[in-house]
């Protein structure tokens, strides 16, 4: 024997939380939680980052565009004045304008604002009257600017007005707002985790209310219902659809029971004759003679014969088996011997109208077809039978008509049910098992064909059975 392996605790803890990083292990509402979180998260950052990007492009803009009518206002004054002549409310800064400077043309300041020292933000001279931007100048610790260079012509000679527009006040408020989206984003980040996490759950408690009690459902209960939620939404067409399906299934279930039953029942009667008549014979062998046989046994182990394979044949045709053989068949030839074989085997006048006509299928299958519909218009007729073929629609249609008492239209259904004879007065010998037309339905429907019955013209029964043909849509 191999070494055993120790249980390792830790080893399964680990897996366990290795396990919980897949998101196909995580439930609907983790992955919910987790998919509103993400695209939440996304949407702040974006909405951010654009909201931040405009505030600053709208501060730099309305700062700027202040630099430039305050270099203006000075430029218009210095037209008739010098530049000590200058107001000092122009040379005053605010929260936008940080400085201003008046320098000559050899780039030495002649009038600046209080306090900003006699450096000048820019040599470069300006001419009259052009208004140009000189782009972001930092001034070692007095500050960082945006400045605006206007050309004048003062009495006292050529000058260039330097207007810088602080920088420091925009992004101040810019980076106030960014803590403040950082700081609130967090929270509403995790608010539409938990709403998302609580809204799922109580949306998906009643899925596990009805998972719960289907799963409770045992094969004894399939009538029973899954209570159906008063909100008309999607939970509730689960729940009608989930009562549906236990509806059919309770159905297949009875017809299974039913077909049980009477199979059993079907096969008891000749059983019982066959047994009675060996124990019969075993005590007093001298009946066995050809008598019992022929009249007894061999008719009543016939019946139990046919009604095996009739069946084996149902069995097949609930399994999808039957119309696996694809070969070319005639219907016209299988309605031509139908139509001799009626003349040979009773009274009745068969006519026929048929045109040649070819469906792909399996052969034995539709000729068994043809043989129980034939065979139940030869029951019910009282005299005249009438097979008929043609083509309608890219199908083949087979009627059979005939003038026996015809079938009540409330039973024209049930009567493809297994096991069904509306004629109860007839004996079983002459009726049949009433699996004939059963065997018809299940043939037709492997072969995605129709069958229906209606009044014949005859005053019976016709049944109208539609095969599509090869290479129909």
């Amino acid at each position: 024997m191999g070494a055993l392996v120790p249980f390792d605790k830790q080893t399964v803890s680990v897996r366990s939380f290795f396990d919980l990083l897949r998101p196909l292990a995580w439930t609907v509402r983790v992955r919910s939680a987790v998919a509103a979180t993400l695209v939440v998260a996304v949407c702040l950052i974006v909405a951010g980052g654009a909201l931040l990007g405009v505030l600053y492009n709208l501060l730099e803009s309305s700062a700027r565009s202040a630099a430039v009518a305050r270099s203006v206002q000075v430029a218009e004054q210095l037209e008739a004045s010098t530049p000590s002549q200058v107001d000092d409310s122009l040379l005053a800064t605010d929260g936008q304008i940080g400085i201003v400077q008046v320098i000559d043309s050899a780039g030495g300041v002649i009038v600046e604002s209080h306090g900003d020292g006699s450096e000048p933000l820019s040599t470069r001279p300006v001419a009259a009257p052009g208004i140009e931007d000189l782009g972001r100048i930092e001034r070692g610790e007095t500050g960082d600017f945006w400045v605006t260079g206007h050309g004048a012509t003062s009495p006292a000679g050529s000058v260039t007005v330097l207007v810088g527009a602080d920088r420091e006040p925009v992004e101040d408020v810019v980076k106030k707002v960014a803590v403040l989206l950082a700081l609130v984003g967090p929270g509403v980040v995790a608010f539409v985790a938990f709403a998302t996490y609580r809204l799922v759950g109580a949306a998906l408690n009643p899925v596990e209310r009805i998972r719960t009690r289907v799963a409770a459902i045992t094969n004894s209960q399939l009538d029973e219902h899954i209570p159906v939620p008063e909100a008309r939404d999607e939970i509730a067409r689960l729940a009608v659809t989930m009562n549906e399906m236990l509806e059919r299934l309770h159905a297949g279930q009875r017809a299974q029971q039913r077909f049980v039953s009477d199979a059993s029942h079907e096969l008891r009667s000749p059983l019982s004759t066959i047994t009675a008549a060996l124990e019969l014979a075993a005590t007093r062998p001298e009946l066995l003679d050809v008598e019992l046989i022929d009249e007894s046994l061999l008719p009543e182990a016939g019946r139990m014969r046919r009604l095996i394979e009739d069946l084996l044949l149902l069995a097949r045709s609930d399994e999808k088996q039957l119309g696996a053989s694809k070969v070319d068949v005639d219907i016209d030839d299988l309605l031509y011997e139908e139509g001799k074989r009626i003349e040979s085997i009773s009274h009745l006048v068969a006519a026929t109208s048929i045109v040649p006509i070819r469906v792909t299928g399996d052969r034995d299958a539709l000729a068994r077809m043809v043989r129980n519909i034939v065979d139940n218009a030869i029951r019910h007729a009282q005299t005249r039978v009438e097979l008929n073929c043609y083509e309608v629609d890219k199908s083949a249609v087979i009627i059979v008509d005939d003038d026996g008492p015809g079938i009540p239209d409330a039973e024209r259904e049930r009567v493809f049910d297994r096991f069904v004879r509306l004629d109860t007065s007839r004996t079983r010998g002459e009726g049949g098992a009433g699996l004939g037309l059963a065997i018809v339905a299940g043939i037709v429907a492997t072969h995605h064909g129709t069958v229906t019955i209606a009044s014949s013209p005859l005053g019976g029964a016709r049944i109208d059975i539609r095969v599509p043909r090869p290479g129909a849509a």
